[in-house]
This record gives structure tokens, sequence and C-alpha cells, in this order.
């Protein structure tokens, strides 16, 4: 309990004319601090504070605490309000006890200004003793200090009421002060301060988790946005809550067109999985779906995932979709769906052969169809890679099927692809064929003498309509791929020996080109031969330089049935077996040597 302001003015001298009598009445608080005051030399009598901060330090601490300020201020005036008239003032301070900002009425502001109880002064216990700022500064909690109990004459005109701010982490960050008149104390005083300074620190910790949310709302965003996906969610009510741009781009409609609209305004299709997917009844990974938009039609490969509450009920799906042209082209990247080689690999001054590489890099400008006529070996695969490389193509992929290879009961579904149960073993969801893999680039048909006579009355209708249809499936589904075909039979007499559809024949033989065997291009052999040596010794990390003259004329002399592909994998053989700079004839296989 307080004592009567009487017994405090007594008290008060006795303890700074150092007699110290009746101190015991003091409330703990207030003693501790005048011992403290004492101990530190604070003057009891100086009739102002001190320590006040120039008028630019002033502007710099309001900035500093800007945060506290702004949230600080209503708060004060709403204080205000409440004691408007009754001689009080409203003050918050920082956290070294220097005022920030006082409100009152200017009659009061002038009559506290006279102890400097104003913007800028420093009220902590060592600047102006005994004092409800300083107190609630030292011991972080809220007190009311009473006339006599301040400890400097300047402020025993005055009750205070002040208690902390905290920031959201639990520091002290300010005090937020009520004074009056000494003559107006009452202990409601500082419940109301009490209750302002638990407001202000409510409002700062909102306002923290309020840039929080944003802040992990910003970063999802980003998130989203930087993901290349479609990325659709629905709520329960099958109604979209969230579509990133990537689905936007992918549905040709802006985001914010189709946020609240029911998911069926924007995006169906025929197979019940899509609503199953919808309601969150089926979970998918990477299945490939017919999709219809407003717009168009669309293949998509979609995932899908449930959104769960905290019992378990269901809230929505998230859907995650592309182009299905996209995860080809990520297939194709994967399993090496390209070129390497271009004209640059091919060797050769023969003129029937400069003709046909001449002829190669015109047709390349071009998407007509390719017909490469040769024998085994001569090099009609890097042809076509070389012309797909200087096409316009040479950015999409380059699928190679060697139609001979495999068994024709597959090869429709290697080209084609199937659908899901369309044979027993078929992968579940069905698998593309190699034209779908090869959309927006080049297939190369190597063989192509041996198909079979029904698929190629399916491959030339897929030459002529540019569509395909899956091995098993009725959708038919366009593309967009230059075909290149190659052989080493003589289409001439398979067509006449009913083995090779005319018509196709003359589909593919749009551009035609004749790469002649290396036995008629022996001029070449020495080229190639070097050719082929400087490569594979760099990369075998030999030491051999070149081929002496004995062993050039036998590889020039060869027949050569193999063709080029031989002739690099003797010059292969033959380094594995050279220890010194040159290749020579006793290195050579011996089947060279007697051909």
């Amino acid at each position: 309990m307080i004592p009567k302001e009487g017994h405090l003015r007594v008290i008060w001298r006795s303890f700074v004319t150092g007699r110290n009598r009746n101190l015991e009445k003091l409330r703990p608080i207030v003693l501790e601090s005048w011992n403290r005051c004492r101990k530190l030399g604070v003057d009891p009598y100086q009739r102002f504070v001190t320590e006040v901060l120039p008028e630019k330090q002033l502007k710099d601490l309001q900035e500093e605490n800007f945060s506290l300020l702004r949230v600080a201020r209503p708060m004060m005036r709403t204080l205000f309000e409440f004691v408007a008239g009754s001689g009080f003032v409203v003050a918050v301070a920082d956290k070294q006890g220097f005022l920030l900002e006082v409100i009152g009425n200017f009659e009061v502001l002038e009559a506290i200004q006279r102890g400097n109880f104003r913007p800028g002064a420093r009220w902590n216990g060592i600047s102006a003793g005994t004092n409800a700022i300083g107190t609630a500064l030292n011991l972080d909690q809220s007190c009311q200090i009473f006339s006599y109990e301040h400890y400097c004459v300047c402020s025993h005109r005055w009750t205070c009421s002040a208690a902390p701010i905290h920031d959201p982490a639990g520091g002290l960050i300010g005090i937020l002060d009520m004074t009056g008149s000494r003559e107006k104390v009452h202990p409601h005083m500082l419940g109301m301060v009490v209750a302002g300074a638990d407001a202000v620190e409510r409002q700062l910790l909102t306002e923290k988790s309020a840039r929080e949310r944003d802040s992990a709302n910003h970063i999802r965003s980003a998130i989203m946005e930087s993901i290349t996906d479609g990325i659709l969610t629905v709520d329960h009510r099958q109604k979209i809550i969230h579509m990133n741009q990537a689905a936007g781009n992918i549905l040709s409609l802006a985001p914010e067109q189709a946020e609240g609209k029911s998911v069926f305004e924007v995006l169906w299709s025929k197979e019940r999985a899509f609503v199953e997917i919808v309601d969150g009844k089926r979970l998918v990974c990477d299945q490939e779906l017919e999709m219809s938009t407003p717009r168009t039609s669309i293949r998509l490969i979609v995932s899908s995932q449930r959104i769960r509450g905290d019992g378990g009920s269901h809230e929505g799906t998230v859907i995650v979709f592309n182009r299905i042209t996209r995860a080809r082209r990520l297939v194709q990247k994967m399993s090496g769906a390209t070129a390497r080689h271009t004209f640059d690999d091919l060797k050769g001054k023969h003129p029937l052969f400069v003709q046909a590489l001449e002829l190669a890099k015109i047709a390349s400008s071009t998407d007509s169809t390719i017909l490469i006529l040769g024998e085994s070996g001569t090099g009609k695969d890097m042809i076509a890679q070389a012309m797909h490389n200087a096409s316009k193509r040479s950015n999409g992929p380059f699928v190679a099927i060697n139609c001979g290879a495999i068994p024709h009961s597959l090869i429709e579904s290697e080209l084609f692809g199937y659908v899901e149960g369309a044979f027993t073993g078929a992968r579940k969801g069905g698998s593309p064929g190699k034209f779908e893999l090869a959309d927006g680039g080049t297939i190369f048909l190597d063989e192509i003498g041996d198909m079979a006579m029904q698929l190629q009355s399916t491959l030339l209708r897929v030459l002529e309509q540019k569509v395909i249809v899956r091995v098993g499936g009725t959708g038919m589904w366009p593309i967009d791929v230059r075909v290149m075909a190659a052989t080493n039979r003589d289409l001439s007499r398979e067509i006449e020996a009913g083995n090779f559809r005319r018509d196709l024949y003359y589909r593919l033989n749009v551009v035609s080109l004749k790469i002649p065997p290396l036995r008629e291009r022996r001029d070449d052999i020495l080229l190639l031969a070097n050719h082929l040596l400087a490569k594979l010794k760099s990369f075998m990390k030999r030491p051999v330089v070149g081929v002496d003259g004995a062993a050039m004329q036998v590889l020039r002399n060869y027949s050569w049935p193999g063709n080029v592909r031989e002739l690099q994998n003797v010059i292969e053989r033959v380094l594995h077996l050279t220890e010194g700079p040159m290749i020579r004839i006793e290195h050579l296989p011996e089947d060279l040597k007697i051909a």
C-alpha cells in the first residue's frame, strides 16, 4: 500500500538527508530504486532531466522505432480519449528510456515539460531518478510511482503509471506511460496502461504473423510459378481455388478467370477416371488422359494428390499435369533420342559421294521424306543424323528404329504405341510409340525394306494423314514428324517380288540419296582411315600417328564388304595391337592381307 503523500514527503526528506527513518513504510520497489539512485549519485534536487537528444538524433531514434510508434500511436490516442481533460498525458519511450512521443492537452504538456518530460528526454533511473518509466525498464514489469516516491523533485508533482512493451519474441522494446497530476492518482490508471501495452504487443504479434503468412504465401507462389507443370487445386465442391500460370498457359486461360469456377468448366474428359481424380476417389501418377478445354482437345500426363482435413475428411485435390509432348521430350532427352553426327563428320571426295552430300544438304532445309539407299555400313544413319542437325527440327528429337531388328509381332506397337490391355503383357496405362516420341523432330526408319506388308499399309496411312492410332485404341492423334527411311535392299526388285508396296515406295522416295559403297571410293579410304585414326586414338589414348605405305596399300586394295563400319572396326582393332607410332602391315588382320 502506498503511504499518504504527507508521510511520503517526510520519508523522502529523511532519506535524502541521510537519516533513513521509516523506510520500512516504502514499497520495496521504491526503496530499491532510491538506494540505486543514491549509489549512482543521482541528484534528488534536480528540477529537470538533463539528458535530452538533439532534434536530429531524436528523429533518427523515432525512425529506428518506427514499427513500435506506428502500432503504439493509435493506442496512445485511445488512452488519451479516456483521460482527456483530466490533466494526464500519454507517452511512449524506447528500451533505453528516451521519450519518443508524448500526447496530451496543451496546458498539461507545457507544465510537464518544465521537468523536460518531452520527446528526446531520457527518463531512466539514472537520468531522472526513480520514476515509472525507469522502474518498469529496470524490472521489466508494470508499476505506478506516486508523488514523493519519485526520487527527484522535478517529478514530485506527478503520478505516473508505466507498463513494458515486448516484441513478438519477448524482447523489451519500449514503455507505455500515463502521467498526470498527483491529485488524480488512481489504481485504475495502471490497469489502463497495462491493457494498452498488452494491446500493442498483440498488434505487433498479429502483424508479425501477417508478415510471416504473406512471406509464406509469396514463397509458395514463387514455388508454384517456378514449376513448369500445370498445378490445379480444387476444393471438395469441385471449385478451382488455385491455378498456377503454367496451368493457364497449357489450358490457354488466365488463372484469375478460372479460380472460383467448377473445374469441369475449364477442363473435362470423356474418361470417367478424371471425375474420380477430381473427387479424390482415385490417385494417379503420370497417367495419360485425353482432355478437352473450351478451346481445344489436349493430351495430358496427370498426377494427383488428395487434400485431407485434420480429421481425415476430403477437402480437395491437387492436380498436376503437363502436355504429353513435354513428357515425351523428357523421355527423348533421357533415352538419348538425339542426333550426334553433322555433315563435318562425313568424309569423302568421291564425286558420287560428294553429289549425295550436296543433295542431302539441300534437302535438309525441307520437310520432304527422305529415302537413303546403300549397302550396310555405308553410313546411312550418319547422313540421316547430319540432315536432322542441319534442319529446322534440330532442337527436336531424332528417333531411330531398325525395322529389321524387331520381331514383326512387335514392330507395330514399337512404331505406334499401344493402349492399356491391347495385348497380353501390355504395360498398365499403355505406352507411346516411336512416332509419338519423335513428335516435333525426325524419325529414322532403318532397314525399311524388311517391314512386313501389313505394317506398310499402316505406315502409308500415317505418312499421308499425319495421324497415328495406338494398337488396341481408337483415338487418332496428330503428329508432326519428318520421316527418313533407309534400306540396303533394291526396293524396285522387292516391289516386283511383292514384298514392298509400290505406293509406299513412291511416298518415301520424294528425295532419294544413293550412298556408294567404299570399294567404289578407293581414293577415300586413306582419307577415312586417317580421320578414324585421329578420332579413335584420342579416345583410346594411343600414341599412333599414322599408317605406313605398305599397310595403306593393303587397306586400299581390300574390297570392304562391310564398308565404312568395317573400316572403323579394323582401325579400332589395330590400335589395340600397335605399340609404336605407325600402323604397319603386320598389325592388320589376316583376312585383309589375303583378300
